[in-house]
């Protein structure tokens, strides 16, 4: 069967299931603005008990890695991310739930080659990524200001 790109754009559109965007909008924003709030109250909390800024935002970090990794381990997290959706991945949390979840696969296979080995299976490439951008732009920075 042979068909020219109209009408197979036009089959497409009149199969394809409608998507609820508007629905899926509104719950990835409550949940990634809901850990945003939870992050920033957080920051708010260890500032009133004395923190200094720098160590506010530190503890907060580590707060927020740590809900995750519990939420992963209880399976909650993932229910959370079906319906959040890219709420769900806000970066301090969803980067700690994908290194949680694959420790949680991969603990059978052992420590070394199971926990140790697959933990970064999904995670390996974002920080390899991340890395090598920040030296990028920090390159392009310092050429930039250096003239």
């Amino acid at each position: 069967m042979k068909m020219s790109v109209s009408e197979y754009t036009e089959l497409y559109n009149r199969e394809s299931p409608k998507s609820p965007w508007i629905r899926n909008a509104a719950q990835a924003f409550l949940v990634g603005g809901g850990f945003c709030l939870a992050g920033e109250g957080l920051t708010q909390l260890f500032l009133h008990l004395g923190a200094e800024e720098l160590r506010a935002s530190a503890l907060t970090s580590l707060a927020l890695i740590l809900l995750s990794a519990l939420l992963t381990g209880l399976g909650l997290y993932e229910r959370l991310a079906r319906f959040a959706g890219a709420g769900s991945l806000v970066p301090i949390t969803g980067f700690a739930n994908a290194m949680t979840a694959c420790a949680i696969e991969f603990k059978k296979e052992g420590f070394i080659l199971g926990v140790g080995a697959k933990m970064f299976t999904i995670t390996g490439s974002v920080i390899v990524y991340g890395t090598v951008a920040s030296v990028v732009y920090g390159l392009i920075y310092w050429i930039t200001t250096q003239f």
